[in-house]
């Protein structure tokens, strides 16, 4: 038989043999390849479906707009300029109060000709373009207001008809919408400052109507505002265009490049991609403390098969490679299985692409994305595999079959201090003192698990009290609420199957001293409370480093990251903070209390 059928075989067997744990390393490494693929899902969201809508409307390069029409001779003079190859406008702009639906918003109406123009052609998502006494939506607006073609609307008390929802690449979808006339975006204060202009709209929206339409909304033509699209010969040359040109006298005109107006269209796919990678990296490192445990585990439960493969020839290479390739094979599955499950999510958490052509969901899985998925996969199973079955591969042939359990290290002072505690204290110090790089995972894990659900509390306050700082309306909240959601779910669940992991891992490893210490004299509820001791006790330390400094500094990174401002986070109160830790005590106790009271009731004289 050749060797690498023969690895593959031994590998599938055993999987086979231990279903449980088969299943339990599946859901590890899918948790994390599933958040990972949705954030770089996301990644590709923050890009694609802009320059899908500046393809399909021939978008504009640098977006002018003048206050009034005075001042209409800048933008003639732009339009004149030897890096603009191409212009459509000016169009007239002016405010407006937009009732429908029973309710009432402001908006931006723009004036444009019926004709299709050669820069700036809004892409039609439902009926046609302007005509007199009509009025098209921007389609990101329209889904907020639940409006569609054919609904009756009134601008400033004047009756229209909806005869069209589109996108525009001019101007990020709604509530993100640059300011063309005087306006406030983002939260609105509870007490607005004095001196604002008069008529200032707030978080307006953007509709399009003919410009005889427009001009009709205001009785004093000199109100009207203007706006022109450029195309320019570099486009990527837009900011230095803008650069040069704001400071000229005459040019002092308000300009958008199209880079920053593809910054603010996607800033929620921004946001939700960062929450997600971060989330990933640590459900990643979550996986990797739980496979170690897991991987020792069953390491421990094989030792009398790795001595059976080398008693029949197998070299310490080819039993290194047996136990390697469970593991490769549960994480090549699983990378599939988090691929898959990751881009049909995706769409769920992109709902606020309305307002541009294309959404999350929509770009292909990428080379680049499945090779990155796999890769993390698998380098999660090699770490916390190659050193339990490098050590494993070297045991002794006659140690291994023998099963011999493993000597404790005799600690002086760690006797001297556990002799006079109760039962369970004590046998739950020295089961801690015999594996501690077990118990440094279990303190690293739970302080992972309590770093994000602190950054979760901070991140859950600051939408439900500032959800407009960011430019945000209530369905893109529900969009970052359900990232967060998915982040929370896959947080809680990797952890508690870690802590019963590490439970469960610590009863096999210590069968045979937990039957001598009931031969002794000690009861099953002793023990069993001392099992589950030695997960609380490093519980509570892991609890208190992820809320400082793990919390602190989790949010101090992300906060870095998105270039948010901390000054308008809440962060969690001191009762929040304690009741966490209290929390995390208390579950953990509740999920190592059913492996622990199992392996205490296990026969001694079978054990030993």
């Amino acid at each position: 038989m050749g060797r690498i059928l023969l690895v593959g075989r031994l590998a599938v067997r055993d999987l086979r043999r231990r279903r449980t744990e088969a299943v339990l390393l599946l859901l590890a490494i899918m948790a994390a390849t599933t958040t990972l693929t949705l954030g770089l899902v996301l990644r590709d969201a923050a890009g694609d479906p802009y320059q899908s809508t500046r393809a399909a409307t021939n978008g504009p390069d640098v977006v002018a707009s003048v206050g009034r029409p005075a001042k209409l001779s800048g933008l003639e003079k732009l339009a004149d300029d030897p890096r603009v190859i191409d212009h459509s406008g000016p169009y007239p702009v002016t405010p407006a109060k937009l009732q429908a639906s029973g309710r009432t918003s402001d908006v931006q109406a723009v004036g444009r000709d019926a004709a299709p123009a050669s820069v700036d052609r809004p892409e039609l998502m439902q009926g046609g373009w302007v005509s007199d006494g009509g009025v098209v939506v921007e389609a990101a607006f329209a889904n907020a207001l639940d409006v569609r073609v054919g609904d009756p609307v009134t601008l400033d008390g004047r009756s229209f008809e909806v005869v069209g929802v589109a996108v525009t690449a001019a101007m990020p979808p709604y509530p993100g919408t640059s300011c063309i006339v005087p306006c406030m975006s983002g939260a609105i204060p509870d007490d607005p400052p004095a001196g604002l202009p008069p008529g200032l709209l707030r978080n307006p929206g953007l509709v399009w109507l003919t410009q005889s339409d427009v001009r009709s909304l205001t009785p004093d033509p000199d109100s009207l505002a203007y706006v022109m699209n450029l195309k320019l010969a570099a486009p990527d040359e837009a900011q230095a265009f803008v650069n040069a040109n704001h400071g000229e006298p005459g040019g002092a005109t308000p300009m958008q490049p199209w880079e920053n107006i593809l910054e603010d269209a996607t800033e929620l796919a921004r946001d939700s991609q960062i929450l997600l990678l971060i989330g990933a990296w640590l459900l990643g490192l979550l996986a990797v403390a739980g496979l170690s445990v897991l991987v020792g585990g069953r390491m421990a439960d094989q030792t009398r098969r790795v001595g059976l493969l080398k008693a029949v020839g197998g070299t310490p290479s080819l039993v290194a490679a047996v136990l390697l390739a469970e593991y490769v094979l549960v994480a090549i599955v699983a990378a599939a299985a988090g691929l898959a499950v990751g881009s049909l999510t995706a769409p769920l958490l992109t709902e606020s692409s309305a307002g541009l052509v294309g959404s999350a969901g929509t770009p292909s899985m990428t080379m680049s994305t499945v090779g990155l998925v796999t890769a993390v996969a698998l380098g999660v199973a090699v770490v916390a595999t190659v050193v339990p079955a490098v050590r494993a591969a070297r045991s002794s042939t006659v140690n291994a079959l023998a099963d011999s359990p493993r000597p404790p290290r005799r600690i002086g002072w760690l006797i001297a201090i556990s002799a006079r505690l109760p039962v369970p204290l004590l046998l739950a110090l020295r089961v801690a003192a015999r594996r501690p790089r077990r118990v440094v995972l279990g303190v690293v894990s739970i302080a992972i698990t309590v770093s994000g659900i602190y950054v979760l509390l901070v991140l859950n306050a600051f939408l439900t009290t500032q959800p407009l700082t960011g430019g945000y309306d209530d369905a893109q909240v529900e969009v970052l609420r359900h990232v967060l959601l998915v982040w929370t779910v896959i947080l809680l669940s990797l952890a508690a199957v870690n802590a019963t992991v590490i439970t469960w891992a610590t009863v096999l490893d210590n069968r045979h001293s937990s039957a001598l210490a009931r031969a002794l004299g000690a009861t099953p509820r002793e023990v069993s409370a001392a099992l589950a001791a030695a997960q609380v006790l490093p519980a509570l330390v892991g609890a208190i480093l992820g809320v400082f400094p793990g919390g602190f500094a989790l949010f101090a990174a992300i906060n870095a990251i998105t270039g948010g401002d901390s000054d308008r986070a809440t962060l969690p109160s001191l009762w929040q903070l304690l009741a966490l830790v209290l929390a995390t005590v208390l579950v953990v106790a509740a999920l190592t209390s059913v492996p622990a009271r199992l392996g205490g009731r296990r026969p001694v004289t079978e054990t030993l």
